[in-house]
This record gives structure tokens, sequence and C-alpha cells, in this order.
């Protein structure tokens, strides 16, 4: 049997034999452990990466078709201003050319007698259509309402322009009588087409609305 002295001698070793070997043991499952935490870490930091990338490229595809749509309506509304200032023009142009009250028509306006118009109409290449009117007429009023108006309200072309002359009212002027004198008005309701300065037709019957765009297309193509 050993004695104490022995048994303490003889532990000891393989206590530190087994020190050792944990040692050993734990230093290479540290080892062994600590590439694949660096792979993990690796992997990690690369899926990180890869979802920043897909993050960004979905804000800037988002920002991208924002401006798009931005840059899309802003050119729409340029457009549209742009076809709204022209038509402002367009529309600016006939009524400054023209200072009478417009009584109908848009393309082809008829106006309310004036000489300055009038002037600058016959001395144009356009056909101008004199309308002699009483207002106390009822025929008169009943022929322009119903006839002479919405003639002149489809009139598409630019090359008429119409005047509404009054005659033997209390509204005629001196420059109305000196017209009515010039073209031989008998009475109201007389209707006088004029093209290139020269009086094309004269009549005093009463005109439907065809009748009117009839004799209107027959003066232009002549």
């Amino acid at each position: 049997m050993m004695n104490k002295d022995t048994q303490k001698g003889f532990i000891t070793p393989i206590v530190l034999a087994l020190l050792a070997l944990v040692f050993v043991a734990g230093g290479a499952l540290y080892f062994n452990s600590k590439p694949e935490a660096e792979s993990m870490k690796k992997d990690g930091d690369a899926m990180m990466e890869k979802e920043s990338d897909a993050t960004m490229k979905k804000e800037e595809g988002a920002m991208m078709e924002k401006e798009g749509d931005a840059m899309m309506k802003k050119e729409e509304g340029t457009v549209m201003d742009s076809g709204d200032t022209m038509m402002k023009k367009e529309d600016g142009a006939m009524m400054a050319k023209y200072t009478g009250t417009v009584l109908a028509g848009k393309s082809a306006p008829l106006l309310e007698f004036n000489k300055a118009d009038y002037d600058a109409a016959i001395a144009s290449d356009k056909l101008v259509v004199l309308y002699f009117y009483a207002n106390w007429c009822p025929v008169c009023k009943e022929e322009t309402a119903n006839a002479l108006y919405p003639a002149f309200n489809e009139l598409t072309t630019d090359k008429v322009i119409g005047f509404r002359v009054n005659y033997k009212d209390n509204e005629t002027n001196s420059d109305e009588k000196a017209l009515a004198v010039q073209y031989g008005i008998p009475y109201q309701h007389t209707k006088v087409l004029v093209k290139n300065g020269k009086q094309i037709l004269k009549a005093p019957d009463g005109w439907n609305k065809a009748r009117y765009t009839t004799e209107i297309n027959k003066a232009l193509a002549q």
C-alpha cells in the first residue's frame, strides 16, 4: 500500500496531464471554431451588404420613378399651358383686329357695325356679309336669332366677316346711313354680300339658316 507521499507524487503528474489535455483540446476547439465564426461573420456581412444594395436600388428606383412622373407631369403641364397660351393668343389676335362687339361666330365673327372694322374688312380679301337691321322690326329679330347668328356660329372658315348694320331705327348713326345709301338699301332685313370691294349679291327677302350657308359658300367659291 502506498503511503500518502507516494500517492501525492503519483497524482500530481496525472492532474498535470489532464490539465494539459484540457488545454490542448480547448485550444484546438478555439482554433477550429474561429474560422467558422469568421466565415459566419463574412456571410452575415455579405448578406447585409446585399440587403443594403437591394434597399438602395429600390430607393433609387422609387426616386427615379417619382422624378420621372414629376418631369412628365411638368412637361404635360407645359404643353397644355403652351396650347392654352396659343389659343388665347389666336383669340386675342382676332379680338384685337376687330374692335366691335361680337354677336355670333368665332372663326368668322359677326360684329355690330363700326366704320373702322368695316373699312378693315373691305380692304381685306374676306367675304363681307352686311345685314341691315332695325330694332323695331320683328322679321329682323326672328331672322337674326334663328338664321343669321346660327349660320355664323357654324362657320369654320376665317374668310368671312359679318356686320349687323342699324337701319332707320333710334340707334342708326351717320356712317350706317351713308352705307345704306351707298348700297341702295330699300328697307330693313336686306342682305348685301361684298367681296374684294365689289357687291356680288343684294337680297331683301327673308333667309333661313340653310340659305345663309348656301349663299356664303357660293360667294366664297367665286
